[in-house]
């Protein structure tokens, strides 16, 4: 299952038929064993990351520390599920250190996201505290290398 897996992972695009002859394994083991995984959640999405940048529409991107108030007997659970249910939540993470869950948001203006942490984040009871980091560029997403990233432009050194 583990080789499947990573096939898939580094390309949802591999046919079954491709996996298998890659695998020396039937197709319809493959079949089968794509189909538990997802109907386990091992597979969660089939996904493509895209540089909406070269298409002059990227997103605004933040990574908000945030520093929580655990609740008696089921600690930060049901307040990470509050803050991950909101649509500009894009990932949530339990984290440790100084702050609690990390958060990456995305949104059109730096406003809108401003507006996020004021009205939406920083109203709740147990949230303490906050800090807001905007991503100011993406050099690797999800391990794939965005191209259009500079380029060391400087000529190389001859003797």
């Amino acid at each position: 299952m583990k080789n499947i897996l990573k096939l898939l992972e580094n390309n949802a695009r591999l046919s079954n038929t491709h996996i298998a002859k890659k695998l020396g394994i039937s197709i319809n083991k493959v079949d089968e064993v794509i189909k538990k995984a997802e109907d386990d959640r091992i597979i969660l999405k089939y996904t493509t990351i895209v540089d909406w940048a070269k298409l002059d529409n990227e997103k605004i991107w933040a990574l908000i520390e945030v520093r929580l108030t655990p609740q008696q007997d089921i600690g930060f659970d049901s307040l990470a599920e509050r803050i991950y249910s909101f649509s500009h939540v894009y990932s949530a993470y339990l984290v440790s250190g100084t702050y609690d869950l990390a958060i990456i948001i995305r949104g059109e203006t730096m406003q809108e996201i401003s507006n996020f942490v004021t009205n939406k984040l920083a109203p709740i009871e147990e949230v303490q505290s906050t800090v807001t980091h905007f991503l100011l560029r993406r050099y690797k997403d999800s391990g794939e290398l965005l191209e259009g990233t500079e380029q060391d432009k400087r000529l190389p050194v001859t003797l």
